[in-house]
């Protein structure tokens, strides 16, 4: 890692806060929220991102926002690139014809949604949020946009939780992070 880049990447980590035993005991929960308070880190996140994206594609037509916390860093990102931002939401949050995707949370289901008309076939689409976990919500994220024949050109992520193996469960996408926790 180079000396500004591992810097930038540093003053990112100070600004998330570890919360042991939130939301339940033996979960160490990695708050966004000061990086959210500092515009110095959040603008940092951003150019990261934006940085990475150019550098890697040529051409990305869409970026889609995870609810909730992908909204935050979705719209900025995709103003930066002069594209748009789709939302991907909870079941019953967006009006219009939806498609939708079930898939399996810890103690039970939940359902994700886009608009029918969010993209059109072939489209290019990078996927954000701020935490990649187990992969279930961008893996049922990543279904929505094969539904409308779209294609993902990655799953971006703020943080990524190593140990819980969500890239591996959503290959064949990439899957880029700015931080990286075991």
């Amino acid at each position: 890692m180079s000396g500004e880049l591992g810097a930038r990447r540093r003053l990112l980590e100070e600004r998330v806060r570890p919360f042991p035993d939130f939301p339940c005991p033996g979960v160490l929960f990695r708050d966004i929220t000061p990086l959210l308070k500092d515009p110095i880190a959040f603008r940092t996140v951003v150019d990261l991102l934006e940085a990475h994206l150019k550098a890697r594609y040529p051409q990305i037509d869409f970026i889609a926002g995870l609810d909730s916390r992908g909204f935050l860093f979705g719209p900025v990102l995709a103003q930066r690139l002069g594209i748009g931002c789709v939302l991907i939401r909870k079941k019953g949050k967006l009006p219009g014809p939806t498609e939708s995707v079930s898939y399996a949370l810890e103690y039970g289901q939940a359902e994700l949604e886009i608009q029918s008309d969010a993209v059109e076939p072939g489209e290019k689409v990078v996927l954000i949020d701020d935490l990649l976990a187990t992969g279930g919500t961008m893996c049922a994220a990543c279904e929505l946009m094969k539904k409308l024949k779209a294609e993902v050109l990655e799953c971006a992520v703020v943080i990524e939780l190593k140990s819980l193996k969500g890239a591996e469960k959503l290959k064949p996408f990439p899957v880029y992070s700015l931080l990286q926790y075991d």
